[in-house]
Order: C-alpha cells, then structure tokens, then sequence
C-alpha cells in the first residue's frame, strides 16, 4: 500500500499566508485605535458610565417648573498640575429642561506656564444619560501663565426624561465632577482620575 505523501506549502502559499496575517494585524492595531473615539462617541451620545450626554437646548415648553434636580459639583486638580479650581457655586437647583450655566474659576499658582485639560463623570452613573451639556470647557486645554484665572463655563440642562425612568424617577440630586490634568496634546497626561494631592472645591484665589 502506497501512504499519502506530505506536500510541503510553496512559497506562494507562504507569501500568501504571511500578506493575510499581516493584514489581520494591521486591522487588529487600527480597529484598537479607533475604539478610543468610538466608545467617547457612544458614551457622549447615550450616556453610558456616567458620561454627561451633548445636544441643543430644550424648548421652554419641555421644561417641568414644578419638578426640579438639585446638581452639585465637584473639582479636583490632579497630582503634577499646579492650578486652583472651584465652582461659583458648589450647588444649583435646576428645574427640569431649564438651561443653566455655571461658571468656574481656574488660577495656575505655579512658577512657570502650565497647560491643563478636564475630564469629568456624572454621579450617580445612572445619570448621565439625563444630564445634557450644551457647551463645555471640558476637553478644552488650556495654558495659563504664572499667577493667571480665568473663568469657564458649563452650560446644560437634565433631561423631563429622567421622571420616565424607574431607575431615575426618585433621584432628586446628582452630582457633576470635573478633574484638571496636566495636558499633553490635548490629552490628559495620566488616564487615572487620581484626587490624591488633589485640591477639591477650594475657593481661595
């Protein structure tokens, strides 16, 4: 009985195998690229892990004057950033589908120019997919030089939709946290919201 003999692949069976495998590769690496902005899209548009959903304001008769959500704010400074941060007011009571603004103070007390950008997360997770930015200085870098303040402001409203929500509908106050971290390109230096060293609502500019 003659046994089957081995075929060994050609090089062009070889070629073809390492062209697919590279491609698959290049595919994997770009694919992990591109889930960054993707997944900051779909949190953005849904709210997803606290992240405050964007859009337009509400019409006036979307609003509910007889309900309203109490919003606290949080500010933090990261370890490495020599910057002050405090909002005009730690608290506001929003009325449902009103437009807001909020105002906040930031003063670089270091020696030298410094660049910052905030991050920020909406608490109870829950929540993110009611609280709507309209306009924000989050993401925005910012360099400010020795001794300088400005003032930034969020504007926003929470979603008449929240009251829908069996998981929301008792929810009457939330808290909004911003974190300033040193800025590399427009993006925080560190991926980790650390508040140790931090400075947290001081408002002695």
């Amino acid at each position: 009985m003659t046994l089957p003999s081995h075929r060994h692949p050609s090089g062009r069976q070889l070629a073809r195998t390492g062209v697919i495998c590279a491609s698959l590769a290049a595919g994997m690496i770009g694919l992990a690229y591109a889930s960054v902005p993707l997944y900051n899209a779909f949190c953005k548009a849904t709210g997803y892990d606290g992240t405050p959903r964007q859009g337009p304001a509400l019409a006036a008769s979307a609003t509910r004057s007889n309900d309203s959500m109490v919003v606290h704010f949080d500010t933090n400074v990261a370890p490495g950033l020599s910057w002050k941060f405090a909002p005009e007011a730690n608290r506001v009571e929003a009325k449902l589908g009103e437009t807001k603004t909020v105002f906040f103070r930031v003063k670089n007390t270091g020696t030298v120019p410094s660049t910052g950008v905030a991050t920020f997360n909406v608490q109870p997770d829950l929540m993110g997919g009611y609280f709507v930015k309209i306009a924000c200085f989050c993401f925005n870098e910012q360099t400010l030089k020795p001794g300088e303040t400005i003032d930034v402001p969020v504007v926003f409203y929470v979603d008449p939709a929240v009251r829908d929500d069996s998981n929301t509908a008792h929810l009457s106050e939330m808290t909004l946290s911003y974190t300033y971290f040193a800025s590399k390109n427009g993006q925080p230096v560190t991926a980790a919201v650390a508040n140790r060293g931090a400075s947290g609502n001081k408002r002695d500019f």
